[in-house]
């Protein structure tokens, strides 16, 4: 078995999506930026445009024996609106839309299967984008780990869920 694996999960902005993900025990690193871009290394402001078909996204390496995907997915889909179509929170536009962006195709039937049980949770459809990475671009300086770098700074997610996560590790002990 693979001692790492990764992940790429859109949910709104970017900024609490991966502060989220660094709670769970078993992601070794995250990193924030841009997927499935049709624009070559896009900025912040070149993605707001909405012309680069970018999505703010969070790259997640985890341990698949420590945690594996379902158990993450099924955390991510505590923090957004699975049904929202370009937005979560306040953040609205295209580059917010949620998704699931793989790069080994033995996740799509962990992934699907995931996304089927979420679905009977709704009567509305699951606007969650789910394709493979095409692209990833890093994004600027100040949007890694930006809310350590700026304790109290905006995030859509609610507060309570930070500590769903860190429930979840003193349950997996």
């Amino acid at each position: 078995m693979k001692d790492k694996a990764e992940i790429y999960l859109a949910g709104g902005c970017f900024w609490g999506t991966e502060h989220f993900l660094k709670q769970i025990r078993g992601v070794e690193t995250t990193e924030v930026g841009y997927a499935n871009s049709q624009v070559p290394n896009p900025t912040y402001k070149d993605v707001c445009t909405g012309n680069t078909g970018a999505v703010e996204t969070v790259k997640v390496v985890y341990d698949p024996q420590t945690v594996d995907l379902d158990l993450l997915l099924n955390l991510y889909f505590q923090t957004i609106d699975p049904t929202s179509v370009n937005r979560q929170g306040g953040d609205n536009g295209l580059q917010y839309r949620t998704g699931i962006y793989y790069t080994d195709k033995k996740d799509v039937p962990v992934i699907e299967d995931a996304i089927k049980g979420l679905a009977k949770e709704y009567t509305k459809p699951i606007a969650i984008e789910v394709i493979p990475l095409a692209n990833f671009y890093i994004a600027e300086e100040y949007h890694q780990d930006y809310l350590n770098k700026n304790v109290g700074g905006y995030c859509h997610i609610n507060p309570e869920l930070f500590e769903l996560a860190r429930k979840t590790n003193e349950e997996r002990k």
